[in-house]
């Protein structure tokens, strides 16, 4: 194949720190493929001077273009933008904190060469991390991996090179709450995976406190599973069985004379416990009605203040009508 152009998109929310360092280690490989290429950053309304490095590299650099967000709209929005104006024949997401390391995308690309049409990058270690981001992850991964129907790859995240079939695939896929690395598992293609240590950010704080973290968890469950959903089906059908031997046992007791539920207290903990079950499964409904409220408003997924370095504004998909 010749004259294949890349595209590395990277994601940015407060990483002035980082920008420059990102910037050098990608060209640095880059060139080393003899190939064109483009460095597609997302400005996810940063608080920083991110914004100002953005104009400075693209200036220096035509190859760095930058897309910058009316507001903070979150990693997964950030990262659908840059798919959606990136221009090459293969598309490399990686993160902008260097976690990721620059380096592996020549091994990517090689995977790439043979056929695959995903190859996504498998955190073998962790380095800086607490014992309870690793412990969660962990959990997370595995979770995900048994409850869902789509063969989501174990310890992966979004750093991961796509080919523009894929990448075309999953533009049509216009869903409000994503989940990227399960979105890309589920269109399908040829995908394998490569091994590297994650490193410590180069600079600055992550931008993923627990509060996103768990966020992000639920979409990605009720995203591609209905396992909440069916658990509140069990729990009605467990309850209902365990208040049927309940009535069976206060009647037989009843009967022998024993006088241990009588009075007031049993009923009221037997009232709040069915009151508790009862609104859990409220408020895993809600979860899933709360996202199909927000698809069918059918709002844009992001508004770009400016956008950069393109040759033309990209085409979107017609919105699905309901």
């Amino acid at each position: 194949m010749t004259n294949i152009r890349y595209s590395i998109v990277a994601p940015c929310y407060n990483e002035e720190g980082n920008l420059h360092e990102l910037h050098r280690r990608i060209t640095e490989v880059m060139d080393r493929t003899n190939e064109p290429w483009e460095l597609v950053l997302i400005n996810d309304g940063s608080r920083d001077r991110t914004r100002e490095l953005m104009q400075e590299l693209h200036a220096r650099d035509q190859r760095v273009h930058y897309i910058d967000f009316a507001r903070n709209f979150g990693h997964q929005l950030a990262v659908t933008a840059g798919m959606d104006y990136a221009q090459g024949e293969a598309i490399i997401l990686i993160d902008a904190d260097l976690q990721d390391p620059p380096e592996l995308i020549l091994e990517m690309i090689q995977k790439w060469k043979e056929g695959y049409k995903v190859v996504y990058a498998i955190r073998s270690e962790r380095k800086g991390e607490t014992w309870f981001k690793l412990f969660t992850a962990k959990l997370f991964y595995r979770l995900i991996y048994r409850i869902t129907d789509v063969n989501i790859p174990l310890d992966t995240g979004d750093f991961r090179l796509m080919d523009r079939q894929v990448i075309d695939t999953m533009k049509q896929m216009r869903e409000r709450h994503r989940f990227i690395r399960g979105m890309t598992s589920w269109v399908g293609f040829a995908q394998t995976g490569v091994y590297y240590v994650r490193q410590e950010r180069f600079a600055g704080e992550t931008s993923y406190p627990l509060r996103k973290m768990l966020k992000f968890a639920s979409d990605a469950i009720t995203g591609f599973s209905y396992l909440p959903l069916q658990l509140a089906t069990y729990l009605g059908f467990i309850v209902a069985a365990l208040s049927g031997l309940g009535m069976l046992a206060v009647i037989i007791a009843r009967l022998y004379g024993n006088q241990a539920f009588f009075g007031q207290a049993t009923t009221l903990v037997m009232v709040l416990f069915l009151g508790g079950i009862q609104l859990i499964c409220l408020g895993i409904i809600g979860e899933y009605l709360g996202r199909i409220y927000d698809e069918v408003k059918a709002r844009p997924l992001y508004v770009v203040n400016q956008a950069v370095g393109f040759e033309k504004t990209p085409e979107m998909p017609e919105k699905v009508r309901v």
